[in-house]
């Protein structure tokens, strides 16, 4: 009799998550271009990969790469992006499994977006300067190696998260199973769950993340397929092999380091760490988290532009 209770409850529990993932799925919506400007397809292996583009193509090229988290997109850009297209041509994409691009069920790698970084930059541009955003900012420093770009300007850039103790491979079948990995990706999604993160991670001031953002990063992340790509960065498999900071000790172009003073996912001893062995030139923005550039726009196109006083050491 335990034994059939017990069976019974996993059974129910199951249907459950069924119904709930049903339910949640139903809510979603086509997600909308994450930008103004062209929404444009890049295919690139297989993918379908969605980008935006703006400005003048005779204007300085600007590509700009978003971080990589759960809900990830290149919305996070949205509060500078129009004000970066009147000075540049630039292009912002949804990395493979995010955003507007297509989310096959593949084991993502670090490999995989070190290569589409390099590649979008060599088939869609000549030269240009390249913003990376956290776990970005380590691909688009290691793809630096191998293409010709003008600058890089990376925002809390990392190479190890999660902890960075290592792949579990554990954590990838788990959330990649069809109806308890998606009821579990759905936890970590929930809007609740985002905006606590936020609260605790991302943003200085929680009155700057907008209902239009967190509703964005809510449909994104529900998105058909939008847990494979998550459930290989929760399980440490996006993080590089390489070493950040030696890859950018061994770049010859100029490097700009932006950092939130009171970061605590990439805290601002690592960005001083990184600009002394690196050589390059470390912004700080006071009241500022893991998202300088969403919490103080206009301070952040002050950087591309070269306005700015920079902190190094």
């Amino acid at each position: 009799m335990k034994l059939r209770n017990a069976l019974g409850a996993v059974v129910g529990g199951v249907g459950l998550a069924a119904v709930t993932n049903r339910v949640l799925s139903s809510k979603s919506e086509a997600l909308a271009p994450p930008l103004s400007g062209e929404h444009r397809t890049y295919r690139w292996r297989g993918f379908d990969v969605g980008y935006t583009e703006a400005g003048d193509p005779d204007d300085p090229e600007l590509v700009l790469f978003h971080g990589v988290n759960a809900a990830a997109s290149s919305h996070e850009f949205e509060p500078v992006f129009d004000a970066l297209a009147e000075n540049y041509h630039v292009l912002a994409p949804d990395l493979p499994g995010f955003g507007t691009s297509d989310r096959p069920p593949l084991l993502y790698s670090a490999s995989l977006y070190q290569t589409f970084v390099a590649d979008f930059c060599v088939d869609l541009t000549d030269e240009p300067t390249v913003v990376g955003s956290g776990l970005s900012g380590a691909y688009v420093a290691l793809a630096a190696e191998e293409i010709e770009v003008e600058r890089l300007v990376l925002i809390s850039p990392t190479d190890s998260t999660m902890g960075g103790d290592g792949q579990r491979a554990w954590v990838r079948s788990l959330l990649r199973a069809p109806v308890v990995g998606q009821a579990l990706y759905n936890g970590i999604v929930s809007e609740r769950s985002m905006r606590h993160f936020h609260a605790d991670h991302g943003y200085f001031d929680l009155d700057n993340l907008t209902d239009e953002r967190l509703d964005y990063e809510w449909q994104s992340a529900h998105q058909p397929g939008a847990r494979f790509a998550p459930a290989s960065f929760l399980a440490g498999y996006l993080d590089p092999e390489q070493s950040l900071e030696e890859a950018l000790g061994r770049l010859d172009v100029p490097v700009t380091l932006v950092w939130g003073r009171d970061a605590s996912v990439t805290p601002l001893w690592e960005g001083r760490s990184l600009a002394e062995s690196a050589d390059a030139t470390l912004v700080v923005f006071d009241e500022s988290l893991l998202l300088p550039h969403v919490e103080h726009p206009n301070q952040f196109v002050d950087v591309l532009s070269g306005d700015f006083d920079s902190e190094s050491g």
